[in-house]
C-alpha cells in the first residue's frame, strides 16, 4: 500500500460521519440566469438582498451542530457568520443531509454549504471552493477489544462500515469489500452505539470529528484504531461554479482571518485546543480507489 505526505496529497477527497437525505430547502433564489450569465444567486444578489443562505447539517459535531444554550453552533457554522460580517451581509442556514446540499447549490435554493465537505478534483470540475480553512485525514472508529478484527485497509472486507451512500469514506470502505450500512443525518452517538453494540464493525471519517465524538461520549466503548490513518484531505466553502465574484470575496476575508488568528482561535475553541488551519506534519496511507462523487 503507498505511503503518501500530506502536502503532495492534500486535496484528496473526504467526508463526514452524518449525512444522507435533504431535511428542508430554501424557497430563496432560483436557478435561473440573467443577462450576465452568472445564476440569480450572483454577488450582485446576494450583495442586494444582504443574506447569505447557506446549507449546512446541523448534526456533525463540531463542525455544525446544535448547543442547548446556543442554537446552531459549530466551527464551520461560526466562521462562516464571521466571514459574512466581514462582507456586510447576514447568515441564514437551512439544515440538510449532504445528499441535498450540492443540488440546491446548483438549484440555486442555496449559496454555498459547509459542513466539513472536501476539496476534490471531481467537485473542482463542477463547483467552486475557497481557499482551504482545515487540514486533516481519515481514521476508524471501532471496538477496542480487537479493533473490529481490522489491522489493515485490506482487512474491511466483510465488515459492515456505517454512513451515508455517497460519501467519499463509504466508498472507500466498499471498495475494500466492506458492507455499507447507509444511514439518514443521524448524529454520532447512533454510529458509535451501533459499533459498540456490533450493529456496524466500523465507521470511517475525519480524525478530528470521530476524535472529538468519542470525547464526547466517553459512555460508549469505542475508539479510534490506533495504527491506521489514511486519506490526507482538506475542507473549504463550496458554491456554483459561476460564481468567482463571491468566490473571489470570501478567499480574501477567510485569508485575513487566517492571518489574524480568527481561524486559530475558532479551532482551538471547537476542536479541544487544536488547531486544524495547520496542515498536519506525517504520512498516511494512501487508499487504492477511484472516487465516484454524485
Amino acid at each position: 500500500m503507498k505511503m503518501k505526505s500530506f502536502r503532495k496529497w492534500a486535496k484528496r477527497p473526504a467526508l463526514l460521519i452524518a449525512s444522507a437525505l435533504t431535511a428542508g430547502l430554501l424557497a430563496g433564489c432560483g436557478a435561473n440566469n440573467d443577462e450576465s450569465g452568472e445564476s440569480s444567486g450572483s454577488w450582485a444578489d446576494i450583495e442586494e438582498r444582504g443574506v447569505l443562505q447557506v446549507a449546512t447539517s446541523g448534526t456533525l459535531f463540531p463542525a455544525s451542530f446544535h448547543d442547548d444554550e446556543e442554537g446552531l453552533t459549530g466551527f464551520e457554522v461560526e466562521l462562516t457568520r464571521e466571514a459574512a460580517d466581514r462582507l456586510g451581509l447576514e447568515v441564514e442556514f437551512t439544515e440538510m443531509g449532504f445528499d441535498g446540499m450540492l443540488t440546491s447549490i446548483n438549484s440555486g435554493q442555496v449559496d454555498l454549504a459547509v459542513n466539513d465537505i472536501d476539496i476534490n478534483e471531481d467537485r473542482e470540475e463542477r463547483f467552486l471552493f475557497t481557499e482551504p480553512y482545515k487540514f486533516s485525514y481519515g481514521a476508524m472508529i471501532v471496538r477496542p477489544d480487537d479493533y473490529s478484527g481490522i489491522e489493515t485497509l485490506e482487512d474491511l472486507e466483510g465488515k459492515k462500515h456505517g454512513g451515508a451512500a455517497t460519501t467519499i469514506y463509504m466508498q472507500i470502505a466498499e471498495s475494500y469489500g466492506a458492507e455499507g450500512v447507509t444511514y439518514e443525518n443521524v448524529t454520532n452517538d447512533t454510529y458509535l452505539r451501533d459499533i459498540e453494540n456490533g450493529r456496524l464493525d466500523v465507521v470511517m471519517n475525519d480524525y478530528y470529528l470521530q476524535s472529538l465524538a468519542i470525547e464526547a461520549l466517553p459512555e460508549i466503548d469505542v475508539i479510534i484504531h490506533p495504527d491506521l490513518f489514511y486519506h490526507p484531505n482538506n475542507q473549504a466553502m463550496i458554491m456554483k461554479e459561476d460564481n468567482h465574484e463571491l468566490q473571489e470575496r470570501l478567499n480574501s476575508v477567510i485569508q485575513e482571518m487566517l492571518e489574524d488568528g480568527t481561524v486559530t482561535t475558532l479551532s482551538e475553541q471547537f476542536f479541544g485546543g487544536q488547531d486544524v488551519s495547520e496542515e498536519p506534519d506525517m504520512e498516511f496511507e494512501e487508499p487504492d480507489v477511484e472516487y465516484d462523487d454524485e
